[in-house]
Parts: structure tokens; C-alpha cells; sequence
């Protein structure tokens, strides 16, 4: 089942024993507390792990003004950019070197396709990022609204299995990338 971000954070709320929100303008001190912590603790969960459903390709646009130094070509990220994973030539989703300084990525490279981690809309979060999310907020909302320490100690180591947990799930996706070049068994050859 697809839940908003209210109904993401109506269930941590839930979870601490408070009471739920219909929107972030509720006026009460959920809503307060939902409106101002929920946008950071999104987009840290979903930039801390290469989650497949909110990782994408796409080729960037360069932009007129060069780098000041280092780098020949400057490129802007998308506005949905939260972490780079890689970026390659055309064509390729890797291989590059490259710097991201200003909101732009530098590079050598006349194009760029950018592998990296996006801000997907709540309602296409599947359903282990959905509870691990959930365990993230339920923590993170527990002090400002109970005061309760020990609880909130509780709720952030079950907020971090919930998160393992959904790294499991999610790494079981995709084939596992091989190893492109090992050094090791380079000199032996």
C-alpha cells in the first residue's frame, strides 16, 4: 500500500503514542514536529544506501561557464539530486573522474551520464523503506514530543534493525556488481 507523507508520519506518530495529523498545517504540536523534522530524515534515509528504487541515470546538461580550475566542463545535477553514485561518458553509467563543487559536477568529459540517488514521491517508496522510514521518524519525533530518552534510545536501535533489514531487501534486487579490476590478480598474471 502506497502512504503520503502525512501517513508516514501519522504512523511514527503512532508508534510513540500521539496523535495522529491530517496535514503539516494542523496546528498542533505533532504537526509542528512532523512539518520540520520529516523532509531532512526523508532525504538522509534516502541518501544513505544506494536504494534501487530511487537510483537513476541520466545524461546532464553542460553548462556555458567553465570550472575555475582542475576540471575542463561543468554540468548541472537534476533538481531531484540527493547523492552521486558515479558518472561515466556517454553511454556509460561509471569511469569518470569527477567532482561535484557548487551543485555541479566537474569533469573532463564532453558528456556525462550521471548514475546517482533522486528524491522519488512518497507514495513509490516500497514497502521495507516504508517501515524502516517510519522506525527513522518514530525516534526522531520521540523527545520533542514525550521528553523520553529511554524511549527514544529504544526506538533509534529499532529504527536502525528496521534499516538493515530493508538494505537486505533491497540488495537482494539486483545482481551483485563483479569486481572490474583487482590488482592482485593482475601481477600474478
Amino acid at each position: 500500500m502506497a502512504l503520503s507523507a502525512i501517513a508516514l508520519c501519522s504512523r511514527a506518530l503512532i508508534r510513540i503514542g500521539a496523535s495522529t495529523i491530517a496535514s503539516f498545517d494542523d496546528g498542533t504540536a505533532e504537526s509542528e514536529v512532523a512539518a520540520n523534522l520529516f523532509p531532512s530524515i526523508r532525504d538522509a534515509m534516502l541518501s544513505s544506501h544506494p536504494w534501487t528504487f530511487a537510483t537513476g541515470q541520466v545524461g546532464l546538461p553542460r553548462l556555458a561557464a567553465p570550472p575555475v580550475a582542475d576540471y575542463a566542463h561543468a554540468y548541472q545535477l537534476p533538481p531531484d539530486f540527493l547523492r552521486a553514485l558515479s558518472a561515466g561518458p556517454s553511454g556509460r553509467g561509471q569511469g569518470l573522474v569527477s567532482r561535484i563543487a557548487e551543485n555541479r559536477l566537474h569533469t573532463d568529459a564532453d558528456e556525462v551520464v550521471l548514475t546517482y540517488v533522486f528524491r522519488p514521491e512518497e507514495m513509490s517508496f516500497p514497502p521495507f523503506f516504508d517501515q524502516a522510514l517510519i522506525a527513522r521518524l518514530a525516534a526522531e519525533f520521540c523527545v520533542p514530543l514525550t521528553e523520553s530518552t529511554t524511549r527514544t534510545e529504544f526506538l533509534y536501535r529499532m529504527a536502525e534493525g528496521e534499516f538493515r533489514a530493508a538494505k537486505l531487501v533491497d540488495g537482494q534486487q539486483h545482481t551483485p556488481s563483479a569486481i572490474s579490476s583487482f590488482p592482485l590478480v593482475e601481477v600474478r598474471s
